[in-house]
C-alpha cells in the first residue's frame, strides 16, 4: 500500500516540476503581478470613467497575456515560434475588444472604441511583462494613462477656447 501512495507523491511532484527552484517561482510571481498590477491601473482609469471593462477584465487580460507567453518560454519555445503565440494573443484579444464596441442609430454613435484599444494594449503590457521586459511595460502604462487622463482635458480646453474666440474663418 506505500508503494501506492509513494507512486501518487512521485506523479503529484513531476506535476509541479515546470516551477524546479525558487528563482523560477520568484520570477513567475514578479511577472504575472506585474502584468495584474498594470492592468489593474488601466482597469481603474476605465472603471473611474464609467466604463463596463474595469479593474478585474484588464488585470485578467494582462495576466493571460503575460501566461500564454511566459509558458510558452517555460516550455522552450524559441523566439520564431513564440511569435505565433503573440498572433494568437492580439488575435483573439482583437475578438474580446469587438465586443466592447457598439453602435448607435446615429451617424458617429459608435462607443467602446477606447475601450476596445484599451484592452488591446492591456494584453501587449501583459505580453511585455510576461516576457520579463517590465520596465518596458511600466513605461507604456504610465504613457497610457498620460492618453487617457490628459488627452480629454486638452480636448476639452481646445473646444472650450474655440466656444468662447467662435469659428476661426
Amino acid at each position: 500500500m506505500s508503494s501506492w501512495w509513494q507512486q501518487i507523491a512521485t506523479t503529484v511532484a513531476s506535476e509541479f516540476s515546470d516551477v524546479p527552484d525558487v528563482a523560477q517561482a520568484t520570477r513567475i510571481v514578479v511577472r504575472l503581478g506585474m502584468a495584474g498590477l498594470l492592468g489593474g491601473l488601466l482597469g481603474w482609469e476605465r472603471e473611474h470613467a464609467g466604463k463596463a471593462a474595469g479593474v478585474r477584465t484588464h488585470m485578467l487580460v494582462a495576466m493571460g497575456a503575460a501566461l500564454f507567453v511566459l509558458v510558452s518560454q517555460q516550455a522552450g519555445i524559441g523566439p520564431a515560434d513564440n511569435s505565433r503565440v503573440l498572433q494568437g494573443i492580439i488575435a483573439g484579444v482583437g475578438f474580446l475588444g469587438a465586443g466592447t464596441i457598439l453602435k448607435g442609430d446615429g451617424e458617429n454613435q459608435v462607443k467602446g472604441l477606447t475601450t476596445a484599444a484599451g484592452i488591446w494594449l492591456t494584453a501587449a503590457i501583459g505580453v511585455a511583462a510576461g516576457l520579463g521586459q517590465e520596465a518596458t511595460a511600466v513605461l507604456t502604462t504610465v504613457l497610457a494613462l498620460v492618453v487617457l487622463w490628459a488627452i480629454p482635458v486638452i480636448h476639452l480646453a481646445v473646444e472650450n477656447r474655440s466656444q468662447k474666440t467662435g469659428p476661426r474663418r
